[in-house]
């Protein structure tokens, strides 16, 4: 009876024991994925698995797991959100290990993008406890390496758009002016009352002789009858009206010792005329005789119909077909506006005599980014106002690469005219290139209208947030380093490989980009050309080819280290 109380009682003991007992060393087998790590929509994510063996998880263990990103050139750490395990006799809502059975580890890790641990190593740090016994297992490496190649995204005017809202400047404007000369009922002859109609055309024909601005092209001379009476007699009148007119504008014209092109036509029944009179009348019954000129197209029987309404004709004749008994003469000129040099100078010299037009203008004709820099300063100087001034300055800066001060005109046409799609556009591109793609969305949703740049600069919000699938769809059949960007990172290598190959001017993130589809490809002779077009192109490449995962399997080929040493 004895010897079994102590066999008992060291049985409970060393239940005790092994129901306290805490494992060596945390889990060895976790693998992680991807490894290395790969930065996507501003995050570093990272999923570690493993198993826990039968009978290493204590049934009253408390296992606490931390993700910890490591830099390895400022020893700089990153801790990620705990995930904790229990046994099965812990009273909490974590997932449960059975101590017999074991279980599956799961975990993911994430954090937040800082450019500090572009190289670093990811380590899962463990506590264990049992009770008030507690230990710190030797942190765990799982994942060596981050690529960081969705930040090869360019966010410069060249990939990322800008646009300038353009002048309205026209080196000619063509004007028409207008004149009628009324004629009585049945008459061809021009009285002397409707000869003052024509003063004002023959002063313009008078001013172009001594101004070299302006410019006369034709005087066209259209005359008509009303569409009462026969169309026969109508041909001779109308007719004879145009002879009549031509003949008194022949003899002014001569007067002026001057040459002008005219042509005259005549138009016999101006049924086109009646109606458009008829359409502007308070006729009572305009609807009817509207209608009667839609049902029928012979002029005799519309005429006919139209008489029958007794009490309206008798209202047409008196006030709609005497204004149809006429000649119209439409001279055309053309004003001719201040030559490149001319504009120039007066910039120079007295800008005030510019309209913000010609001064816009201006701009567009010298390709000196530092010329247009201090013509759009006059503009914004002389037309505060007016929203062009400030944007197209803010794409000047932009172009030469001063990033804040662009964004500042951007702020100050929208405050003009919050509402401007192209200034909407330039202030979300600069927004997207200093990094902050929230509110660059924001300014590239007012900016509908564009054009297909606006495809592009979303093209880059969508790398830059991770969505590579819809980047893709965005560029289209756009040949620019972003373009490929996207297809790489949607892993369609061909299709990067081809949209490199059509880069009409290829530049060192061309052949970068280049070296690292041969490298996913696992093409040395590719990549070996690649990097070497990079190098010479820019040298500075060099560190970044020895310290990118992208080209981790490739640092010990003789060939490829060679371009290094």
């Amino acid at each position: 009876m004895k010897n079994k109380s102590v066999i008992v009682t060291m049985l409970l003991i060393m239940f005790v024991v092994l129901g306290c007992k805490i494992p060596k060393e945390f889990l060895g087998d976790l693998k992680a994925d991807p490894n290395p790590m790969e930065l996507k929509g501003g995050k570093i994510t990272v999923n570690v698995e493993g198993t826990f063996p039968a009978k290493y998880f204590n049934k009253n263990m408390v296992l606490t797991v931390v993700p910890v990103l490591k830099s390895k050139t400022t020893g700089a750490t990153l801790r990620g959100e705990p995930k904790v395990f229990q046994g099965e006799k812990v009273k909490g809502n974590n997932k449960t290990i059975n101590f017999k059975q074991g279980g599956k580890y799961e975990q993911t890790a994430v954090f937040d993008y800082d450019p500090q641990f572009d190289q670093s190593e990811l380590y899962m740090e463990a506590t264990a406890q049992i009770k008030k016994k507690s230990i710190t297992f030797e942190p765990v490496k799982v994942a060596d390496g981050l690529i960081t190649t969705a930040n090869l995204l360019y966010n410069n005017p060249s990939e990322i758009g800008s646009k300038i809202i353009p002048d309205q400047f026209q080196k000619t404007i063509e004007q028409k002016e207008q004149a009628e000369i009324k004629f009585l009922i049945q008459q061809s002859d021009i009285r002397n009352s409707e000869m003052k109609n024509l003063v004002n055309l023959t002063n313009n024909i008078k001013n172009a002789k001594i101004d070299s601005n302006i410019v006369i092209k034709e005087l066209n001379i259209s005359s008509y009858a009303s569409p009462d009476g026969g169309i026969e007699l109508n041909e001779k009148l109308a007719g004879a009206r145009e002879n009549s007119t031509k003949k008194y504008v022949d003899a002014q014209i001569k007067k002026l010792k001057t040459q002008l092109d005219i042509s005259a036509n005549f138009t016999a029944q101006d049924w086109e005329g009646f109606k458009t009179l008829m359409e502007s009348s308070n006729i009572q019954d305009k609807a009817v005789i509207l209608n009667v000129l839609s049902m029928y197209s012979d002029p005799e029987q519309r005429e006919k119909e139209i008489k029958n309404l007794s009490s309206a004709y008798t209202e047409i004749k008196e006030s709609i077909l005497p204004k149809l008994r006429r000649s119209k003469l439409t001279l055309t000129k053309e004003i001719v506006g201040k030559s490149d040099e001319q504009i120039a100078e007066l910039l120079a010299k007295d800008p005030a005599q510019l309209s913000v037009e010609e001064m816009l203008y201006a701009a567009t004709v010298n390709p000196n980014f530092e010329y247009k820099k201090r013509v759009y300063q006059k503009v914004i100087q002389y037309f505060p106002n007016d929203p062009r001034g400030y944007n197209n300055l803010g794409v000047i800066e932009y172009q030469l690469g001063n990033i804040d001060a662009a964004n500042r005109n951007f702020t100050k046409a929208l405050e003009i005219d919050k509402n401007n799609a192209v200034a909407n556009f330039n202030k979300g591109s600069v927004l997207l290139a200093q990094g902050n793609v929230k509110d660059a969305e924001t300014y590239l949703g007012n900016a509908g209208g564009v054009g297909n740049e606006l495809n592009l600069t979303n093209g880059a919000v969508a790398i830059a947030k991770g969505d590579y699938k819809k980047a893709v769809s965005l560029y289209g059949n756009s040949n620019t380093n972003n373009a490929a960007l996207a297809k790489i990172l949607n892993k369609d290598y061909s299709g990067a490989r081809n949209v490199l190959e059509n880069i009409q001017t290829p530049d060192a993130k061309t052949y970068y980009l280049q070296s690292i589809v041969a490298a996913r490809t696992n093409d040395t002779k590719e990549l070996i050309k690649a990097a070497t077009n990079t190098l010479n192109t820019d040298n500075s490449y060099k560190t970044k080819f020895l310290n990118d995962p992208e080209f981790a399997a490739f640092i010990n080929d003789a060939a490829f280290s060679a371009l290094f040493q």
